[in-house]
């Protein structure tokens, strides 16, 4: 377990200096989130590959990810390509430094996020109850997210569209239904899993727990908060919509 622990730390490191070697040389951010979503398709194809594709619940593990993978990989890709820039680097992408340490936290996210798919595969087990739990929460969470995504971006691109908050479609019942759709994936993949888990292969947890910290805590939900509060946080329909509307969760809205 300990050397495939190891090896995928090595595999995401490489990924993202090579890319950063790129990205630096060029100053450009057009590639970051296409190596955070290829990163976790290039260990799970690795992973599998070690394994035995032939084992069903490998296969449907490493296909899961890769999936969830090359959709949010694809769909990053295709709107930082509209959007020209994104403003999250802006006096960061010039600067070695703080652009290395950036890519550096990347990929120990990576890592750390897919510690429970990689301590499976060290010791993989047969297929049970919580993999078809854990399948299905995943793929409730990969519609939720995509629908989110396309609704979101969709939105944005029409005239006008940048200069209002969310209200329709699946965000009318949650301010960041695409981070729910996300969680929603990571802990299916958890399930999936865990009713193999003994021992210390319990440390897989760390992985759910810390893309949930960091979607709730960290750099997902705080900063895009932080950013519409700047925006709109004067504006009483906007202060109204936060009232009536989950942060999280899809629920339906409350009746002011």
């Amino acid at each position: 377990m300990l050397q495939d622990v190891l090896m995928t730390l090595g595999v995401s490191l490489l990924i993202q200096a090579v890319f950063f070697v790129f990205a630096a040389t060029l100053r450009t951010d057009k590639v970051t989130d296409l190596s955070y979503g290829l990163t976790f398709v290039i260990i799970a194809a690795i992973l599998l590959v070690h394994g035995n594709p032939a084992h069903l619940p490998q296969l449907v593990l490493a296909v899961m990810v890769m999936l969830w993978g090359v959709r949010l990989a694809g769909y990053l890709l295709f709107r930082i390509i509209h959007m020209g820039r994104d403003v999250r680097f802006d006096g960061i992408r010039e600067r070695f430094w703080p652009f290395f340490k950036f890519w550096l936290g990347q990929g120990v996210a990576v890592w750390v996020i897919m510690l429970p798919v990689t301590i499976w595969f060290a010791a993989p087990g047969n297929w049970t109850p919580w993999m078809s739990i854990g399948g299905t929460v995943w793929a409730a969470g990969l519609v939720v997210e995509s629908v989110a995504d396309a609704q979101k971006f969709a939105a944005k691109r029409q005239p006008g569209g940048g200069t209002r908050w969310m209200t329709t479609g699946v965000w009318r019942y949650s301010r960041h239904p695409n981070y729910f759709g996300e969680l929603l994936c990571w802990w299916g993949v958890f399930l999936f899993v865990a009713g193999n888990y003994t021992g210390w292969a319990w440390v897989g947890m760390v992985g759910p727990l810390a893309i949930t910290a960091i979607l709730l805590k960290v750099t997902g939900i705080p900063t895009l908060e932080a950013s519409a509060r700047k925006k709109w946080g004067d504006n009483p329909e906007y202060q109204a919509h936060v009232r009536r509307t989950s942060r999280l969760l899809l629920w339906p809205p409350k009746t002011l």
